[in-house]
């Protein structure tokens, strides 16, 4: 039987036998914790605690009144050291809560519990996930009560949970389909109970066999109207506009949102927390992160609190066996690479990633050859050839009117390019020209 795919894709080595057999381990980190108030797309939180005060863990310890944005909550209990400017992952100071952990880890009880057999009305079900923080955990970072509220207008057909993890090297998804396929079913019934007319669908690569097993085990006992559906390995499998299509046939229009057709995706993590949520009145204030790469002296796969410095998380797996070369947040396709290790993970962090100079070689560009790989890779159907002319040139209308906008930055092209041509580079400078310029003719018509 041929699965379902899109077209386009490339086919990098996965890398995975480094932590897919390594079980969960919990860390709790001795240092303090360091809170960003931007961990999610949308309007920043603000710092709702000042420096003396006493955390619990489960507190919220940043808000925000708009819509698309989500709280942010301590993992740990203790005093709180600072509110001010710290580094993140991206390399940029952001406005931080830095709690001191007093290894207590006394907990508050914001959020109540509701047992799986007490209905709620939809409307609540949507409020206890946005109290909870809940965000794509697959490194997107989308407020989820959004996604879970679309236009009453749109017909929502397919909920679709994510466990594709098409990225090289990273586990954590995997494992947590081994080791808690219970809690990320319940969170789809949850999500079902707000969209009753949806079928529940869990895609997952077919490099994850025992994962596949394992949930459609779960499944065997459980009615309703859930199916797991192998896909067949191809980044980026996981990107959600690929996996849409995948699944449903149905493309996304540039410009569209899956709502629009009758879709919403979310990852395994996030189903997990939507279950913790609800039943446990547990927030999000930890996440599962695979710890690897080649240079990582024992890979794992840890749960750790947000706000854990990157370096503890290094060290509790042996620390580097020599100097990386390169340390990402995230994998190798779309990851973002560190300039420190002394920074906090977020709710988006799925992976750090150490590489030897032996897997980050990165020759010169030389000239386009026009073989025409780039674009049989790329997944939107784009010319990035073209796109990283125009990109260079800054001729940004002719770059939008070429569908630059609509480029998912997967890193499709690039890895297929024999003129190692910066491809996926230029076309985010590219698509961050538009914006600026867009920006400019508002301000220009508003002033």
């Amino acid at each position: 039987m041929t699965l379902p795919t899109f077209k386009g894709g490339v086919h990098p080595p996965d890398w995975k036998s480094l932590t897919g057999s390594k079980e969960i381990e919990t860390l709790h980190p001795l240092k303090e914790l360091v809170y960003p108030m931007s961990q999610h797309i949308g309007v920043p939180c603000t710092p709702t605690v000042n420096k003396g005060d006493r955390v619990l863990a489960g507190m919220k310890i940043g808000d925000s009144g708009a819509f698309v944005s989500a709280p942010v909550l301590s993992g740990v209990s203790g005093p709180v050291k600072d509110v001010g400017m710290r580094m993140t992952l991206s390399g940029n100071m952001e406005t931080c809560v830095v709690v001191e952990n007093d290894g207590q880890y006394e907990y508050t009880s914001d959020l109540l519990p509701h047992p799986d057999n007490e209905p709620l009305d939809p409307k609540e079900y949507v409020r206890i996930v946005r109290d909870a923080g809940i965000v794509g955990m697959g490194g997107a970072a989308f407020p989820t009560h959004v996604k879970l509220s679309p236009p009453p207008d749109r017909k929502i057909r397919w909920l679709i949970v994510n466990g594709a993890e098409c990225e090289p090297f990273l586990n954590c998804d995997n494992r947590l389909m081994l080791e808690h396929p219970e809690a990320i079913i319940g969170g789809l019934e949850i999500c079902m109970r707000i969209f009753p007319e949806a079928e529940g669908i869990i895609a997952i690569e077919d490099n994850k066999p025992e994962s596949i097993r394992r949930m459609e085990g779960e499944l065997s006992g459980r009615p309703g109207k859930i199916r797991v559906a192998p896909h067949p390995v191809k980044y980026p499998q996981g990107a959600e506009k690929m996996l849409i299509y995948s699944v449903t046939g149905r493309a996304i229009p540039p410009g569209a949102l899956p709502a629009d057709v009758g879709c919403i995706v979310i990852n395994v993590s996030t189903a997990q927390h939507i279950w913790l949520a609800v039943t446990q009145g547990i927030p999000v204030t930890e996440r599962v992160v695979s710890v690897t790469g080649d240079v990582i002296a024992d890979p794992k796969n840890i749960r750790a609190p947000l706000g854990t410095s990157v370096r503890e998380l290094i060290d509790a797996c042996g620390g580097f066996t020599e100097p990386p070369a390169k340390v990402l947040s995230g994998g190798p396709m779309m990851g973002i690479s560190m300039r420190s290790v002394d920074v906090p993970i977020v709710k988006g962090t799925s992976g750090i990633l150490a590489l030897s100079p032996r897997l980050t070689l990165c020759p010169p560009e030389s000239n386009c050859i026009r073989c025409g790989r780039c674009v049989t890779s790329c997944p939107m159907g784009l010319v990035p050839t073209n796109l990283d002319k125009l990109a260079r040139l800054r001729d940004y209308p002719q770059f939008e009117s070429y569908g630059g906008m609509n480029c998912i930055e997967c890193g499709c092209c690039t890895y297929a390019c024999p003129a190692f041509r910066h491809l996926t580079q230029i076309c985010r400078d590219g698509k961050a020209g538009v914006t600026a310029a867009r920006k400019k003719e508002q301000a220009k018509q508003e002033g």
